[in-house]
């Protein structure tokens, strides 16, 4: 069996329960995602991907040099780039 690293449902989903909407894993140099629809409008996702952004940036921040503004500028630059000429237009599976 391949070595496989998780990471840790967060405390309060553990404690008050909640739905998983996506586990992203990098598998060989690139991205394998499970994820279902989860919200009504569309615009959701916008504001779960700026969270993320937001929260990743928070820890490059913590453990390198750059600051929480340069990683999320970073961030920004690469998804406009991949936005007008993506790598992968998604066309693996739907599962559920």
């Amino acid at each position: 069996m391949a070595d496989l690293h998780q990471l840790g449902v967060p405390p309060d989903a553990q404690e008050a329960g909640g739905h998983e909407v996506l586990r992203a894993f990098v598998v060989d140099g690139g991205l394998s995602v499970s994820l279902q629809r989860a919200f009504d409008d569309p615009a959701t996702w916008g504001l779960l991907l700026a969270d993320l952004a937001r929260h990743a940036a928070r820890i490059y921040a913590l453990e390198t040099d750059a600051s929480q503004e340069e990683a999320l500028e970073r961030m920004r630059e690469a998804f406009e780039a991949a936005s007008l000429r993506p790598a992968d237009l998604g066309a693996g599976d739907t599962i559920n």
